[in-house]
């Protein structure tokens, strides 16, 4: 920030003496004079329109003494770059062509100034004073100053420092400026560049393909290296900001590539790289950074590293040499995309010094390529052995990249570049009067052309390249993102190929897109596999990430996960119906328990019951075809029957106790549970007032009380204790009725299938009417048992309501104390057991006169020797 104010300060202060004199000028004479005029390389054509253009062209500048005690030197440049030449050629190129087309602003030429910025802001801030304000020594005012400005717009610069200080000054006049290699992120702020536009994406852009590719390999660990300059913080800045958003990783280490020669500081840069476990290593720099670099890199052998380029040296050529392939080779890099521009190679092949007299770019060009000097040459020339040039030299017969137009990237971005400006203008001009978009609905014309009004038709450009790529601006100035990715291979012969192996790109309304051919790519790795790069490796199944302090997110430790939890970025516990598998790798649906039938437990009362059951249909048989004998007609036996089928629903009812609770069944099983044994406790409980009622009967004066205990009495008795406990069962179901409920509170790893009764105070009093019968049949039986009579009927209701209170009195400490389906087993246990006791208890002795002991199945032996009068009642 810093090294960005002060170069804003000094250009304003350049800015200010350059107009200074032209401004105090006018209060004294009609003309402006320039106090000094910039010594600048250029190339020049004269056009209607002019364009500007702003290209590396050397690449070293030397500075004169500046002690002041003379006139200062203008700077001089040094290094010739073909490259960079061809650049401001493509720009001649794509003017000329223009100039050609008859459908592209007709009857209007273009001309251009195309100056070289030696790589250097300050001989770059010259260049772009003298295209805005025009190279005249002398310029006569008029009344109205009025006409075409220097230049419309301009090409460039390649340099985002430059940039941003050239079109911070320019935006202020609204000079509109499209650069072709400018990538800083920062260049997108319009109100801070309102008349900067670029046919080159945006490092936001660059740095989320790259994070893109780190996502695809699965690289969460990796180093990063920048420059010195704004493109380099600015890249930085944003690929730390968007990688920790996107969580797909972390930085190693981040380093700041040196300008110049400073050996300390790439050793150590290098020595942090090779002591670092991070094997990909990201580079937004320059390529004179990465050949400083490498020569490090090549001292410390420093091998195994999977590079990653941005665009500024993806596709360079003074890196790929084969002494660097051991080190560089498999480099994947982001590069501007390729396009292609027929007649680009014929139009270079035109060049000749004698025909551009006017530029010693040509000259210096020609030089370059024939290694040879045009006269007079310097001393010592000829003495070296060195040529002269002819300028007839051929072109075609030297192999040189200047003339290779199968690979063209920036020169693409320079073309599309003017070309945007041109179809800007085409449109501004083609305005209709009246209807144009400027005050007043007026429309610039050729005669009073305002930059300012250029860059309104710029920022709605649109149009479609030769190679068919769509060209727009968007509302930043940023053209639509692309870029082709590529790949470093080296060949088995140690020949070096650049691929390309995918791309990436912006789709509307569906963020960035990448594509990759990985099949193509070549891993400069003994395994010919993408490489590794983590901190720490993914945790194994059943363990969690518990980060190291003081360590970056991607740097932990493996923790196992309790029981119930899998792991991810943490343990995460499993939905209630699941549980962790045994490698607590995923989630499982827990075991479902509930009393079944295939269990073993299932069966067994499964066979109980029915055998419960049998048992009942063989007793009722037996009493059906013994129904005249004495033994079954004494005491009612129609009472007789309706217990047996009574005891029959009593066992049948403990199925409904196994199984899979259902909603059905849940509300059936208590209900069938209490109606059934209500009906079987008041024929006992009605059975036992008869036995009273007969012997009380007996006794003087006690026949007329029989007539209150008939069969209608009887019947009416079971029914209406009966019809209680089935108004009880259907409150309980209509105001809170059993569900099926999975509980999950018992076992962690078990899901327990039960019926929950839904009202405590209903289940309370089902089962309480039941216990109240009970323990009256008992009390009443109780009394009874000592009544004289050979088989006195009392004595059996005793002991089965006994074995009935005894079974339900322990019954209520198992239940509370079971769980799962041992709680429904319990249940069913004291079912049966009551049931067979009852069964027992009051039909074992029938059975066994009616079978055994026939003889004792009479009249005689049933009424005792005279001990009593009366008669049973039948």
């Amino acid at each position: 920030n810093c090294l960005t104010l002060n170069n804003n300060l000094f250009l304003h202060m350049l800015l200010y003496f350059f107009f200074s004199t032209a401004v105090s000028s006018i209060l004294y004479s009609s003309y402006c004079q320039m106090q000094g005029q910039f010594n600048l390389n250029g190339m020049h054509k004269a056009g209607d329109v002019m364009l500007g253009g702003l290209f590396q062209i050397h690449f070293f500048s030397t500075y004169p003494d500046l002690s002041f005690t003379s006139e200062p030197q203008q700077p001089t440049c040094y290094g010739f770059d073909v490259l960079g030449f061809r650049k401001a050629q493509t720009m001649a190129f794509a003017i000329n062509e223009i100039n050609r087309n008859s459908n592209l602003l007709p009857n209007v030429t273009l001309g251009y100034s195309l100056y070289d910025n030696c790589n250097v802001l300050g001989i770059g801030f010259r260049a772009s004073l003298s295209l805005a304000s025009g190279q005249e020594e002398q310029v006569v005012l008029h009344e109205t100053c009025v006409g075409t400005p220097p230049v419309l717009g301009i090409v460039g610069d390649s340099s985002s420092t430059r940039c941003i200080a050239i079109s911070s000054v320019l935006g202020l006049y609204r000079v509109p400026m499209v650069s072709y290699f400018a990538t800083c992120s920062c260049l997108s702020d319009r109100k801070k560049f309102p008349s900067f536009f670029r046919t080159i994406p945006s490092d936001a852009f660059q740095v989320r393909a790259v994070i893109q590719i780190l996502k695809r390999f699965g690289w969460t660990w990796a180093g990063l290296l920048i420059s010195d300059d704004d493109y380099g913080l600015h890249a930085a800045r944003s690929f730390q900001s968007d990688l920790s958003q996107s969580g797909a990783g972390c930085l190693a280490y981040l380093e700041i590539l040196p300008w110049g020669e400073d050996p300390a500081e790439l050793r150590r840069i290098v020595d942090v790289m090779k002591k670092s476990t991070a094997r990909v290593v990201i580079v937004f720099a320059h390529e004179s950074h990465m050949i400083a670099l490498m020569e490090e890199v090549i001292r410390q052998n420093v091998t195994g590293l999977q590079w990653i380029a941005s665009e500024a040296w993806a596709s360079v050529t003074v890196l790929q040499m084969p002494d660097l392939m051991p080190y560089l080779g498999g480099t994947l890099g982001i590069a501007i995309r390729r396009g292609e521009i027929p007649g680009l190679r014929d139009f270079l092949l035109q060049i000749r010094p004698d025909l551009q007299h006017n530029s010693s770019h040509v000259v210096r060009f020609w030089e370059h390529t024939f290694e040879c000097s045009f006269s007079p040459p310097p001393a010592g020339w000829l003495e070296a052995g060195g040529a002269l040039c002819t300028g007839q030299e051929d072109l075609e017969k030297v192999e040189i990249e200047f003339l290779d137009v199968s690979n063209l990237r920036p020169e693409y971005n320079v073309y599309k570049a003017v070309y945007s400006l041109a179809y800007a203008l085409h449109d501004m001009l083609q305005c209709e009067s009246g209807r144009g978009p400027f005050s007043n609905h007026s429309c610039g014309s050729l005669q009073r052309l305002e930059p300012w009004q250029l860059v309104h038709y710029l920022e709605k450009v649109s149009f479609t390249t030769s190679f068919g790529d769509q060209v727009s601006f968007d509302e930043n100035g940023d053209v639509l993102p692309i870029y082709d990715i590529m790949n470093w291979l080296w060949l088995p012969d140690g020949g070096i190929e650049v691929q390309t192996v995918g791309e990436v790109k912006k789709l509307p309304f569906k963020g960035e897109q990448l594509t990759l051919d990985e099949d193509k790519i070549f891993w400069n790795f003994e395994s010919k596999e993408p490489p590794q790069s983590v901190c720490s490796k993914t945790c194994p199944p059943g363990t969690r990430m518990a980060r190291k302090k003081g360590e970056p997110v991607c740097c932990f430790d493996c923790i196992p996960c309790s029981d119930g939890k899998i792991n991810s970025m943490e343990c995460i516990s499993c939905p209630e119906d699941f549980w962790s598998s045994p490698q607590h790798d995923h989630c499982v649906p827990k075991e479902t328990e509930f009393l079944s039938y295939p269990e073993s437990l299932g069966i067994c009362l499964t066979i109980a019951s029915l055998l419960g059951t049998i048992i009942c249909a063989i007793v009722l048989g037996i009493f059906i075809y013994h129904h005249n004998t004495p033994i079954v007609r004494a005491n009612n036996s129609e009472l007789s029957f309706q217990l047996l089928l009574s005891l029959k629903l009593c066992f049948l009812c403990s199925l409904l106790f196994i199984g899979r609770p259902r909603l059905w069944t849940c509300q059936l099983r208590h209900a069938v549970f209490g109606i059934s044994f209500v009906l079987c406790v008041s024929c006992i409980l009605v059975k036992t007032m008869v036995v009273l009622a007969v012997f009380k009967a007996s006794k003087p004066g006690g026949r007329p009380r029989l007539k209150w205990f008939g069969t209608v009495q009887q019947r009416g008795t079971v029914l209406g204790l009966t019809c209680v406990q089935a108004t009880i069962c259907t409150a309980w179901i209509v105001s809170a009725s059993p569900t099926p409920h999975k509980n999950t509170q018992y076992y962690n790893d078990k899901i327990v299938y039960e019926c929950v009764v839904g009202s405590t105070v209903g289940f309370s009093v089902l089962l309480g009417y039941i216990g109240l019968l009970a323990v009256l049949s008992f009390l009443l039986a109780f009394l009874a048992r000592n009544l004289p009579d050979s088989f006195n009927e009392a004595k059996f209701i005793t002991f089965s309501m006994l074995i009935f209170c005894a079974v339900w009195v322990a019954f209520f400490p198992a239940y509370i104390s079971s769980s799962g389906k041992y709680t429904d087993a319990v249940e069913v246990f004291a079912i049966l057991a009551s049931s067979f006791g009852l069964l027992f208890a009051l039909f074992g002795p029938k059975c066994y006169i009616i079978l055994i002991r026939p003889e004792r199945n009479t009249k005689k032996a049933i009424m005792g020797r005279g001990n009593t009068k009366g008669n049973l009642v039948k």
